[in-house]
């Protein structure tokens, strides 16, 4: 499949992953080149190279929210590293703290983001592994943080219930709230003369009782494993730390309800030994995947191109690689059968951007569909919402985009989304935004979402003070107005790019167009810790 499009489309992306390069650069250098040297030269490893360790030789690692924070007075990636991971062989939740930003400090996107991590935990029924070095809150927003954090720690006990295991590997500082994370945790790890535990430290002991105290005696790692019993493994550095815990993971016995369908087969398989495993590579390039999008998003694409370059190309097993369903009826949307490494979807892709009544109800019955027979769905995100005016309002326009959000709101199969281009309105409800709950979202470069398009939402407001004015019989100021009009189109614009939706983190992660294919590959596998079931049951439908 050849696509025509010019090189403008791939200048304008690949000018957005430079930024985003640059962003990501910002994160992964966590408090700079002066606080990373202090923590090495106390002998210490970064966050991410204990990650590195923990993580089995050669795995991916799938870091989730990582521009987190992003435009606010905080760094760029909020002091924490979340992420996916295998560790001796087992799916884990990894949430590492980075003691170089601000001595790990919890800000109020640390919390955001590890509730996050915990939410995607729970829901797939993942292992949690914290490797743990943070000075507590970030004091001056604990207004921020202390009323929404206790439930960090009754997530923690609710996971254990669950039998869904939860490990802290304690390599420096867990103090005051953060003494909770060991001592929430089903297994807890701690570095000798390294980790110190404590609810409050000697400072705040001789200000509440008078108590003259040290750091060891208080609250270090031998006396926790000797005296209180918090420590149930003492490790002699961090290198032990993680050898241990990638021990006790080892031996928690965690399953899968239902083996691999597929096994993402290792680099350097042949084409053949790729096909018994039951998937082949993509039909297309993914690389033309830079090509697809256009530096407008009022130009319309077709979706199909896309998923040509994300699921598994036509094989044994695998007969057509897209089995589309209902072609003809609702061709704004377009919705059909795939594989994803192995893996059967349900694909719901937006054609040409607007939803009509014809959409609508072709998304509700697909939805059931997979419900029936319990497979996922991935939605790709390119609609500027449902259709408005006098005609469609007559024709039922509410009722039916009810209907698909309605579908959206009470399937039970796992969702994923991916937002490619435009994502505006209640069409990014109905296409299962991040307030539908997901099991992950994840956007490209290109994408833009808001209540509406920006010249749209000015335009709209300029009506409104125009017909204000009108009804007083007052002059309109034509200067103001565009004044407003232009104020309101660039803060639109700027609050709905990637970037600042990723920092509030409304998203998982601003990913490479290219690497959609593997991290949708990573999250089918994730979602298979826990029971895929639809349901049969959903809310009124109104016809």
């Amino acid at each position: 499949m050849t696509v025509t499009t010019g090189p403008t489309n791939r200048d304008a992306m690949l000018e957005k992953l430079t930024a985003l390069d640059a962003e990501h650069a910002k994160a992964v250098a966590g408090g700079g080149e002066k606080y990373v040297e202090r923590h090495r030269r106390r002998g210490k490893l970064t966050a991410r190279e204990r990650i590195e360790l923990l993580l089995d030789e050669g795995s991916a690692f799938l870091e989730l929210s990582p521009l987190a924070g992003w435009g606010s007075d905080f760094a760029v990636g909020a002091s924490v590293v979340t992420g996916l991971g295998v560790v001796s062989g087992v799916e884990c939740m990894v949430i590492a703290n980075d003691p170089t930003v601000r001595g790990g400090a919890s800000n109020p996107w640390t919390l955001k983001k590890v509730q996050r991590a915990a939410q995607i935990a729970r829901e797939n029924r993942l292992p949690t592994v914290n490797l743990v070095e943070s000075g507590g809150a970030d004091l001056p927003t604990q207004k921020e943080i202390f009323i929404p954090g206790g439930g960090m720690f009754r997530g923690l006990t609710r996971a254990s219930a669950a039998k869904t295991p939860t490990v802290a590997l304690v390599f420096g500082n867990s103090t005051a709230g953060g003494a909770y994370v060991p001592g929430m945790s089903d297994y807890v790890v701690m570095v000798k003369e390294g980790a110190k535990v404590f609810l409050g430290g000697p400072p705040l002991v001789k200000m509440a009782t008078g108590e003259e105290s040290d750091d060891e005696s208080l609250g270090g790692a031998e006396m926790h494993a000797r005296t209180s019993g918090l420590a149930d493994y003492l490790a002699v550095d961090e290198h032990d730390a993680i050898r241990i815990g990638r021990r006790v993971v080892a031996r928690l016995h965690h399953r899968k309800p239902h083996p691999d369908s597929s096994a993402v087969a290792p680099r350097g398989t042949d084409a053949v030994s790729r096909t018994n495993r039951g998937w082949a590579e993509p039909d297309a390039d993914p690389e033309d995947l830079l090509d697809l999008v256009p530096a407008d998003l009022k130009e319309p694409f077709d979706p199909r191109e896309v998923i040509a370059r994300i699921c598994d190309g036509a094989g044994p097993g695998n007969e057509v690689a897209f089995d589309e369903f209902k072609p003809l009826y609702g061709p704004s949307l377009v919705t059909g059968w795939a594989r994803l490494h192995g893996r059967q979807i349900g694909i719901l892709a937006n054609a040409q951007g607007v939803l009509f009544s014809e959409e609508s109800q072709k998304a509700a019955q697909f939805i059931q569909l997979a419900n029936q027979i319990d497979v996922p769905l991935l939605f790709l995100h390119n609609t500027t919402g449902y259709m408005v005016g006098a005609e469609y309002e007559q024709g039922g326009i509410i009722k039916h985009g009810a209907m698909m959000i309605n579908a959206v709101s009470n399937s039970t199969v796992p969702h994923l989304s991916i937002m490619m281009g435009a994502s505006y309105g209640a069409g990014n409800y109905g296409m299962c935004g991040r307030a539908y709950d997901p099991r992950f979202l994840f956007t490209w470069p290109s994408a833009k979402s808001a209540v509406m398009g920006p010249a749209q939402l000015a335009g709209v407001l300029s009506i409104v003070a125009r017909q204000a004015a009108e009804a007083k019989g007052q002059p309109y100021d034509e200067d103001g107005d565009a004044q407003m009009r232009a104020f309101i189109e660039q803060s639109v614009e700027e609050q709905s790019l990637p970037f600042f939706l990723s920092g509030m983190v409304y998203d998982d992660g601003v990913i490479d167009p290219r690497d959609t294919r593997t991290v949708l590959g990573i999250c089918l596998s994730v979602i298979e810790n826990a029971p895929i079931e639809g349901t049969d049951r959903f809310g009124v439908f109104r016809m």
